[in-house]
């Protein structure tokens, strides 16, 4: 599928488009199954008035799983205070731009702003960077299944270019993770899971970074063709990250990914480059559009 190799995982357990589309005509089948709506009690036009609050139920555990990603980031984060990664953080009021301000030693003021699924528009294109950050940050807390990790990077970083070019937003993010609790379970297996380290009784494995374009001569009309292409920007926050986790800054490279722009006669183009470990890396380019 388009954007897998996006991202160096899977999801062995996730339902294919197939399975997901049996599963809606299931469910449309049994509104016009009286016989057996008669048996659950029910009438069809009361299946058919109350599905939607009854979807809206099953959807409201979906409040629970926003506490349980903010409290896993803020674990974490808290980790990283405890073992001097950084020097303290603060935490946020909830709310449409949750954004948590990392002061960090060497560095200063990093601003990591909590989204969840990088499909939709309002973890991709709703945001915005403040001011007092030396270096901001998407952190993209996902645990759907309804793509493959890689999927959701591409569609997210797709967004994301949309506004790169765009002449409407003047900031941008310096870089994107992707990573919540699911990642190094047997939903999400993470190829990085030996160097998991113990937090609030978890193993957790190294993020997935990647490195964003820098938003200069973005312009229409202007000359450059390629932002980050090759991956050539460097920034500072993801050695400390990755040092958190026993990476020597020296196998950085190895473990950082990048994310480049490129814009020519036939549209523009993203290039989505995942890194984890020594000679370990996956590459997803986009078509022009």
């Amino acid at each position: 599928m388009a954007g897998e190799t996006a991202a160096p995982c899977r999801h062995p357990g996730a339902p294919p488009e197939e399975v997901i589309n049996l599963v809606v005509n299931a469910v449309k089948a049994m509104a016009a199954d009286h016989a057996f709506l008669q048996r659950q009690g029910l009438s069809s036009a009361d299946f058919e008035l109350a599905l939607p609050a009854a979807i809206q139920r099953i959807r409201g555990s979906a409040a629970a799983s926003n506490s349980a990603r903010r409290e896993f980031l803020v674990g974490l984060l808290q980790w990283f205070a405890d073992t001097g990664s950084i020097s303290s953080f603060d935490i946020p009021e909830y709310g449409d731009d949750t954004v948590y301000r990392l002061e960090v030693p060497g560095i200063g003021s990093v601003a990591i702003v909590q989204k969840g699924c990088p499909d939709g528009a309002h973890s991709s294109v709703n945001w915005s960077t403040p001011d007092w950050a030396v270096e901001s940050y998407l952190w993209w807390l996902c645990d759907s299944l309804q793509y493959e990790p890689g999927e959701h990077v591409a569609k997210g970083v797709n967004r994301l270019r949309n506004r790169f070019f765009s002449s409407t937003y003047q900031d941008a993010v310096d870089g994107v993770i992707f990573h919540n609790a699911t990642c190094g379970t047997p939903l999400r297996p993470c190829p990085k899971a030996s160097l998991a380290v113990e937090v609030d009784g978890k193993r957790i494995p190294p993020p997935c970074l990647w490195v964003m374009p820098e938003r200069v001569d973005y312009e229409v009309g202007a000359e450059r063709s390629e932002w980050n292409w090759q991956g050539g920007r460097r920034l500072r926050f993801p050695s400390v990250l990755y040092s958190a986790f026993g990476i020597d800054p020296t196998l950085l490279q190895s473990y950082e990914g990048y994310v480049g722009f490129s814009r020519g006669d036939r549209g523009t183009r993203t290039t989505i480059a995942s890194r984890f470990g020594p000679g370990r890396s996956t590459v997803f380019r986009s078509e022009p559009r």
